[in-house]
């Protein structure tokens, strides 16, 4: 392959990544639009946002197994059609069982989907030999960004979900579907890290063992704890403990958006200038203090410099799991990240009924500490990260050339 073939490989992958991101704002943003639409009981809405996280796990295990017959560049040039699709679905049905239907595909695809991209992403990575991962997620974070704008703007102008949603998959579902030409699946040496050199755990025969996956799956579930922490009780928290207006309590969600971009846009310098461990180390500490900061704010101003911190560091921890779980076995990087990204959901089930079952037993104050308190943890394993990528020079790394598998 190219460094041409690469270079395209990584564009095209990128846009998957930044349309990915667009899809999930539009379902995420549009809950209460949904509910409205297919009267949804607040009782049975929980049921129907947790049917989302759960069934893309399955759809993430399964495609474990899909990747053992099929490139995964197969599995994304057709699961992310389908989620663009399926957001069609849920924007263009009537009845409930029409949006059930619907958001058990989006499920399932995301699922796919999901664990396809990171897995063409540590390709890649490996390919180039220097860190590109996190520029995959800023990519995701600036369609998120894009997304949940064109949400206020559905709402703002009252447009009906099918309305909301049908030019963007006009617009999006082609372009995916062209970019996909560009898939590339790079491939080193077979138990070789992003250097060439031998790497650690994974590296005898590639053989995927969970024990040592472990500390990398209780990072992804501690790192989305904090993340689900965030985008389900920012604005209440704002509002109800720290005495915000409606209008201002709004405004978090959006800086930790933007502050997860800026983060994400400067990580990879970030991790080959310092290497992964010391990244990750220092958005955890950033990460924890931000949750402090939050926990103790006397005002709303404080507590939005607590959500500032906290998307400068959480945005680094997720991808680069995924990049570390590609180090750990080489030989058996796709099965690896499968199997972690459905920590991923698992993150995004348990975090927001935890920060609401203990603010409502003890305080949304106290509940704050138990997610930096998680997130501290990850410095208990930081040393997964290793080993760190190789330096090219003083400190400037160069793409190299792999064979297509």
């Amino acid at each position: 392959m190219t460094d041409a073939g690469l270079r395209h490989g990584r564009a095209s992958l990128g846009l998957s990544f930044g349309v990915q991101g667009v899809a999930f704002a539009l379902l995420v943003t549009r809950i209460p639009a949904i509910q409205d639409r297919y009267g949804i009981s607040d009782g049975l809405l929980p049921a129907f946002l947790a049917a989302v996280p759960i069934l893309a796990g399955a759809g993430s295990v399964a495609t474990e197994k899909v990747v053992a017959r099929v490139r995964p560049g197969v599995v994304l040039r057709w699961a992310q059609p389908l989620v663009l699709l399926a957001l069609l679905g849920v924007g263009a049905g009537r009845e409930m069982w029409h949006v059930a239907v619907a958001l058990g595909v989006f499920g399932l695809a995301v699922g796919a989907l999901d664990a396809s991209m990171n897995m063409l992403g540590v390709s890649l990575q490996r390919a180039y030999g220097r860190s590109i991962m996190t520029g995959f997620h800023a990519a995701y974070s600036l369609g998120g960004i894009a997304g949940a704008s064109l949400a206020w703007a559905g709402a703002r102008w009252e447009l009906s979900l099918l309305a909301s949603y049908l030019p963007v998959v006009a617009v999006l579902l082609p372009a995916a579907l062209v970019g996909s030409r560009w898939y590339t699946e790079g491939k080193g040496e077979k138990g070789a890290g992003p250097d060439g050199t031998k790497t650690g755990a994974g590296s005898a025969g590639g053989a995927l063992s969970f024990k040592l996956l472990l500390p990398l799956c209780l990072i992804m579930t501690f790192a989305y704890i904090g993340d689900s922490t965030v985008s389900n009780w920012s604005a209440k928290y704002l509002q109800d403990v720290l005495g915000s207006s409606e209008q201002l309590a709004t405004v978090p969600y959006n800086v930790y958006m933007v502050t997860t971009l800026l983060g994400r846009a400067v990580g990879d310098l970030g991790v080959r200038r310092f290497g992964a461990v010391a990244v990750v180390r220092g958005g955890s500490l950033l990460a924890a203090g931000g949750f402090a900061v939050v926990a103790v704010a006397p005002g709303a101003w404080t507590g939005m410099l607590g959500f500032t911190m906290l998307g400068f560091g959480l945005c680094v921890i997720v991808p680069q799991t995924f990049a570390a779980a590609g180090r750990m076995f080489p030989g058996n990087s796709d099965a690896a990240v499968a199997r972690l990204n459905i920590f991923n959901y698992v993150g995004f089930l348990v975090g927001s009924p935890l920060v609401g079952a203990l603010g409502d037993a003890w305080s949304y104050r106290g509940a704050m500490l138990v997610p930096m308190v998680l997130v501290l943890a990850t410095l208990v394993y930081a040393r997964a990260f290793g080993p760190e990528p190789a330096r090219y020079g003083g400190g400037h790394e160069r793409p190299r050339t792999a064979d297509v598998g």
